[in-house]
């Protein structure tokens, strides 16, 4: 018998919400590397909000998911053979071998990653592109100074857990919103974030006013909605805005921004950004994350779930904020 191996294809774009229907299991058989390629077996694969965009074929920055094709993801996993000089059957890497359990990779996009002190997983999550994006808003965008306030939304994500110890490291004020007691009080005391605010509490706009007496200068938004108005009604003049994400109008109708009139008034400075565009940046980003992390100065969370049967129901989760931290498929 041929040995085979599993992947989840897109099956059908949604319309509206994302349901088990949009995916299909594939049973294939593993492949037979040619010259120059590296068969590898994923290890971890990385659920993300962007992959919900992904899925409608409209314009955007980055091609639609193809129907048919294997769900696009970030994967770690190691090398079981290789035809490509750079590669031996043993090495760690990170690579975008989507929801399978094994994928072919030409080496593009694909490097060695040192897991002998920082788990394999980390390179996915804090030490890997939604660590990066926190890094980039905050150093490029936000350019906080010490006695800024800086309010992070997802604050207990994979992307805003990073932002708020990166501002506290640089003596700012920071300012969690996050879903639920229970992220909150991670935020405050695991995360070190001076408040955090539970959106779900009925006064959650009085209770931001109240953790934001002096306004909010930096911004670092996930979310969109109503989240995302709140936090500009509290900027201040001349104050910025790392735009990440808008999760909350992702999994359905998008949601209008309400508030561009603070925009105007406060001449308030926002920038969308998408951070695999600027890959000149990584180095120096990945460094200091990397420094914080063996120093222990820089703290993550991960949501895990077992096995490849799992994926499409964990990012039906993600999407709805059930999620704890950096979302995770683990395959071995």
């Amino acid at each position: 018998m041929t040995p085979s191996y599993q992947r989840w294809v897109l099956a059908s774009r949604p319309q509206g919400r994302v349901t088990a229907d949009n995916f299909r299991l594939e049973n294939l058989p593993i492949p037979t590397i040619k010259e120059g390629e590296v068969l590898v077996r994923n290890h971890y694969i990385s659920l993300d909000p962007y992959m919900r965009a992904r899925m409608d074929d409209v314009k955007s920055y980055a091609a639609a998911q193809v129907l048919g094709e294997t769900m696009i993801a970030g994967t770690v996993g190691v090398v079981l053979e290789s035809k490509n000089s750079q590669y031996i059957a043993g090495d760690t890497v990170l690579a975008h071998l989507g929801w399978a359990e094994i994928g072919v990779s030409d080496g593009h996009l694909m490097r060695k990653i040192d897991v002998s002190r920082i788990p394999m997983s980390a390179y996915l999550g804090a030490l890997g592109m939604p660590g990066m994006a926190a890094w980039y808003g905050v150093t490029q965008i936000l350019h906080p100074t010490s006695g800024d306030t800086v309010l992070v939304s997802a604050a207990s994500g994979a992307v805003g857990s990073v932002v708020g110890q990166l501002c506290k490291q640089r003596g700012c004020r920071v300012i969690g919103i996050a879903g639920g007691s229970e992220k909150c009080a991670y935020v405050v005391q695991d995360l070190g974030f001076d408040a955090c605010i539970d959106y779900r509490s009925n006064n959650w706009r009085e209770q931001l006013k109240q953790a934001t007496p002096d306004g909010v200068d930096g911004l670092f938004e996930n979310v969109g909605g109503a989240v995302f108005d709140a936090g500009v009604a509290r900027m201040n003049a001349f104050g910025r805005i790392a735009l990440c994400g808008l999760i909350a109008g992702y999994d359905g109708e998008p949601i209008p921004f309400k508030n561009m009139r603070y925009v105007l008034a406060r001449r308030l400075s926002l920038q969308g950004f998408i951070v695999t565009e600027h890959m000149e940046y990584w180095p120096q980003g990945l460094a200091e994350l990397t420094a914080l992390f063996s120093a222990g100065k820089l703290r993550y969370r991960e949501s895990i779930v077992d096995g490849l049967a799992s994926a499409p129901e964990a990012l039906m989760g993600l999407l709805s904020g059930k999620n704890f931290g950096k979302q995770l498929v683990k395959l071995v």
